[in-house]
């Protein structure tokens, strides 16, 4: 990162950084240089590509329609019902 690039980014993004900051900004950005030079460097020809580091697996189940409660027993635990619906207070007037 040089200065030219910090200072179009602090115009962009409407900032004002102090002299330390910018220290700061530019010691970061020289790490993160570093760090992609080093990964760069390794050799990974003889490495299969890969999106993800696990494999993964599509389970299909065959869709079946259950009902797995009635009415009836859902219906039981309710404070009041009447004709199948639940009664509830009012809430807005």
């Amino acid at each position: 990162m040089d200065k030219d690039t910090l200072r179009r980014l602090e115009l962009l993004n409407q900032l004002s950084l102090t002299e330390e900051q910018k220290s700061e900004m530019y010691s970061f950005f020289d790490r993160r240089d570093k760090d992609l030079s080093e990964l760069s460097s390794i050799d990974t020809e003889n490495t299969e590509r890969m999106v993800h580091v696990l494999p993964i697996l599509t389970v299909v189940r065959e869709d079946k329609i259950i009902q797995n409660f009635d009415r009836e027993s859902l219906q039981a635990g309710a404070p009041e019902t009447d004709e199948g619906y639940w009664c509830v207070p009012r809430v807005v007037e």
